[in-house]
């Protein structure tokens, strides 16, 4: 049996189409259209009003009866069809039917209250916040759209996912070959299909980066996760001569770095280990792998990294990456971009949340 592959049109689609139908006739030309085109509709509005009135009146007996009643009563006689947004995704062939965006959001984010008050959320869905590699940073975006970091999202990576990145990136077979921020885009648009998602499937250029950081107003948050060092170097001088602060994961040992460009805006480069550096791309594989062990710090990295930097390109492709560090790793950048967004964490420096110095025998 030959492979079969998505049409090119549907391999680099990311972004799902809306609808909004106010009109029974609407509806049913929308409704006509999915029957015949195949579409898988998925209508589960009437259950989203149920649990969205029993948020709002916590304290209510509610049965079955009540649910109906409450429900008939907030619509008022309009046909259920023709409120709330119908949303197609055409990779997956669905169609859903899903609460407004603002009753959406309120349920949705429902059980980050208390944790997060009502007008700390708002200020976190009003950042715009940048992730650069998407191997490591597709938990951290998913994570991000999770707590309702970041109403604006704009995704980087020019690599397409392999088998190999299935041991940490949560996708599935069906999506090897499919570029990484495509991925990431298809995942959180299919959580919250009313953000607004750029996708850069080129990854970070010498012609890019500017845009990305900027255009339509500057980043106020930006993740760095990908493995060249030329792009490390360059986003971080363009996030500081923008001041957009830097958050980066390095998925050992719980290791997270912190640069505040934004209230330090002569700060160096990664704590000053990227000052002074030439051309990354111009060193050999031995002093990329040499500048790494600098980077990371030759005592502070866990010892199957270090004995793992020696054998790259000798019996690995490249150094190890777990998918249990991948995971907590992005749960801690989220938390960090949590707190810097709400004015409650100020600073820079390099932070450990190493497991198995937490827990241990």
């Amino acid at each position: 049996m030959r492979p079969q592959h998505p049409a090119p049109e549907l391999a680099e689609t990311w972004s799902p189409l809306v609808f909004s139908p106010r009109e029974p006739s609407d509806l049913a030309s929308l409704l006509r259209r999915a029957h015949r085109e195949g579409w898988r509709v998925y209508d589960t509005l009437e259950s989203q009003l149920q649990e969205l009135l029993r948020v709002r009146d916590p304290g209510r007996a509610w049965d079955d009866s009540t649910r109906s009643a409450a429900v008939a009563e907030h619509l008022g006689g309009r046909d259920p069809g023709t409120t709330g947004t119908w949303v197609y995704y055409p990779w997956s062939n669905c169609l859903v039917h899903i609460l407004e965006r603002k009753q959406y959001r309120e349920l949705r984010l429902s059980r980050n209250r208390n944790k997060i008050d009502v007008q700390s959320q708002e200020r976190l869905l009003a950042a715009r916040v940048g992730v650069v590699g998407l191997s490591v940073g597709f938990s951290i975006a998913q994570t991000l759209v999770l707590e309702g970091v970041g109403g604006e999202l704009r995704l980087a990576d020019h690599d397409s996912l392999c088998l190999s990145n299935l041991n940490r990136v949560p996708c599935g077979n069906a999506q090897i070959g499919l570029n990484k921020a495509v991925a990431a885009a298809r995942r959180i648009l299919e959580i919250d299909p009313y953000l607004s998602v750029a996708v850069y499937t080129d990854g970070l250029t010498e012609e890019n980066t500017v845009h990305f950081l900027k255009d339509g107003g500057t980043l106020d948050l930006v993740m760095e996760e990908c493995d060249d060092l030329a792009t490390k170097v360059r986003v971080r001088r363009e996030a500081r001569s923008c001041g957009a602060p830097v958050i980066m994961d390095t998925n050992d040992r719980g290791m997270l770095d912190v640069e505040r460009f934004d209230l330090e805006p002569g700060r160096p480069l990664l704590h000053g280990l990227l000052e002074g550096l030439g051309d990354p791309g111009a060193l050999s594989p031995p002093e990329r792998i040499e500048l790494v062990r600098e980077l990371l710090g030759r005592d502070a990295m866990s010892r199957p990294l270090a004995d793992s930097l020696e054998q790259i390109g000798v019996t690995l492709a490249s150094w190890p990456q777990l998918g249990s560090g991948t995971t907590s790793g992005a749960g801690m950048v989220v938390d960090v971009a949590r707190r810097i967004l709400l004015g409650q964490l100020h600073a820079s420096g390099r932070f450990y949340a190493d497991p198995e110095q937490l827990v241990h025998d």
